[in-house]
């Protein structure tokens, strides 16, 4: 008896766990906490420096190139 209570019991108590509620809106939510400081954040930040600079270069490069091409031609 105390089986046949607890299969009949299993299913319905499956079915109540589930929410026909909609979740809250994106607004309500709280905002997500800013981020932990961690081990690498000083090597990220350095990556994030060299890309940027890396950036600089290159447009000092083509700057450059543009120049040379513009004296070759005669101009």
């Amino acid at each position: 008896m105390k089986i046949s209570t607890l299969l009949i019991m299993s299913p319905l108590l499956a079915l109540a766990a589930c929410s026909s509620k909609a979740p809250p809106p994106a607004e309500a939510q709280a905002p997500p906490p800013p981020p932990q400081k961690t081990v690498f954040d000083t090597q990220l930040k350095a990556l994030d420096k060299a890309k940027a600079v890396q950036g600089v270069v290159d447009q000092q490069k083509t700057e450059a190139d543009r120049k040379t091409k513009e004296q070759e031609d005669g101009g």
